[in-house]
């Protein structure tokens, strides 16, 4: 393989070219950010904040691929990823994502003493989250609380503080991530009880629409009440009501169940984490504080 199908293919390993994860670790981690700045960020901390997801992102997603190596070749939408066709192995991929957890951390350091503690559980939760999906019910659920640690991360950053707010926007997320990557996982639901594999979609049964529907429906009354308790204004009320109809928009597209409208669905979500974003930061701008 020459050096650049190398690095062709550890792009690919890292989802380089699929930056949808990218994009939702990127906006919880933005709203946390706006809130905490009341729409003011220091642009030093946002830009060290954008980098250490795209690395963060990238280790994890290295460190899945690493942990699921004997089940992707069985599964239809992974079968054909770096590890799983054998174009990695296991040495390389873990010096990757020890790498790309390395420089990440390097960026941190000149942030404050409780945003770099902090990074030690995020990066736990990132290492980790990948093996529950071999005894736990509801991964999905770990995987929103890996997904929603840049929340934390952004007030100790800008605050140096962590506020009540910080753990109910948390929980907001939480729900939010259950919702989208359970209809992710519908995707791969028939290869995954196969194999053996637990997840969300599975644990719902039947339920799996409901199920995500629900956890939507969570989301945004959480986030309703952040609104009050916040004081925000109308900017901040009809970035909720468009993400309220591009989730109605989800539900027509996962409620037969097909796989690639499923997938679809999941996609969607990054239009949901940006029209939210969107009200927070014209409402701050509209209704400086």
């Amino acid at each position: 393989m020459s050096m650049a199908d190398r690095i062709q293919t550890y792009a690919q390993l890292m989802r380089l070219d699929k930056p949808i994860g990218i994009l939702l670790l990127l906006w919880p981690m933005l709203w946390g950010l706006w809130f905490a700045a009341e729409g003011q960020p220091d642009w030093h901390i946002l830009i060290i904040f954008v980098a250490g997801t795209v690395l963060m992102r990238s280790a994890g997603c290295v460190i899945n691929d690493y942990a699921d190596r004997d089940f992707d070749p069985h599964v239809e939408r992974t079968k054909n990823r770096p590890m799983a066709s054998g174009r990695v192995n296991s040495k390389e991929a873990l010096l990757l994502a020890g790498g790309l957890s390395l420089v990440a951390f390097l960026l941190i350091l000149p942030l404050n003493q409780l945003t770099i503690l902090l990074s030690v559980p995020a990066l736990f939760l990132a290492a980790s989250y990948p093996f529950t999906k071999r005894f736990f019910a509801m991964p999905q659920a770990y995987l929103g609380v890996a997904f929603s640690f840049g929340i934390p991360m952004a007030f100790a950053a800008q605050t140096g503080s962590l506020p009540a707010i910080v753990w109910i926007l948390m929980l907001a997320n939480l729900f939010w991530v259950i919702a989208y990557d359970t209809a992710y996982a519908m995707v791969d639901k028939p290869d995954d009880l196969k194999i053996g594999i637990k997840t969300s979609a599975i644990t719902f049964g039947q339920f799996d629409v409901a199920g995500v529907m629900a956890c939507h429906s969570c989301f945004i009354a959480i986030m309703a009440v952040i609104g009050q308790l916040q004081s925000m204004n109308w900017a901040y009320y009809a970035g909720l009501a468009v993400a309220v109809a591009l989730i109605v928009y989800q539900y027509a597209l996962i409620r037969n169940r097909d796989r690639a409208l499923c997938f679809k669905a999941f996609l969607h979500n990054n239009w949901v984490g940006m029209v939210v974003f969107a009200g927070i930061a014209l409402d701050f701008q509209i209704f400086p504080r």
